[in-house]
């Protein structure tokens, strides 16, 4: 790496389903709690990152994981943190590698540099630990009644989490 680091994100990518709702949860002995379903596999697709030193959250919605989508995002990234070097770490998803992306690298390359993961190392990533911590929290044992409601409920997290940033470094981040 050259220079001095900035500002290091960990970056991936989650959908949350309108399936996806069971999790662990008390009920009365025998009284096996059901969640209704609609099984469409829709849901709300998501491109993040964890600021590792402030608790930042940045995120975006997308229709789509693909080239494009990325390199919307990592614009976005650029946009949101307009100095100093970054260094994002994350995953080796077919979209982190694609030949469209090579241009911005090569434009961009003094303020931003990738760290790849070792393959199927999620632990690795500390923004894991923030879609977990929204599904825990938002669509675990919860019927929504659409995908918008949905929409609504993870964007309503995403904001009360910005507005509690100790909190996410307390959880989700090492202290030196």
């Amino acid at each position: 790496m050259d220079g001095d680091i900035d500002h290091v994100l960990f970056e991936d990518e989650s959908m949350i389903r309108d399936y996806q709702a069971i999790g662990r949860t008390w009920f009365l002995k025998g009284k096996l709690r059901l969640i209704p379903t609609y099984g469409q596999h829709k849901g709300v697709k998501l491109i993040g990152t964890l600021d590792y030193a402030t608790g930042s959250i940045l995120c975006v919605e997308e229709e789509r994981y693909d080239a494009e989508a990325f390199l919307r995002f990592l614009s976005t990234v650029l946009d949101v943190y307009p100095t100093g070097k970054i260094v994002m770490v994350l995953d080796n998803a077919r979209i982190h590698h694609a030949k469209l992306l090579q241009p911005f690298f090569e434009v961009n390359s003094h303020r931003l540099e990738l760290i790849f993961l070792p393959p199927y190392s999620p632990e690795f990533n500390l923004m894991e630990g923030v879609w977990k911590w929204l599904k825990e929290t938002v669509i675990h044992n919860v019927f929504f009644r659409s995908v918008q409601k949905i929409v609504l409920a993870v964007r309503e997290f995403l904001q009360d989490v910005q507005q509690r940033r100790e909190e996410v470094i307390d959880r989700l981040c090492i202290r030196l």
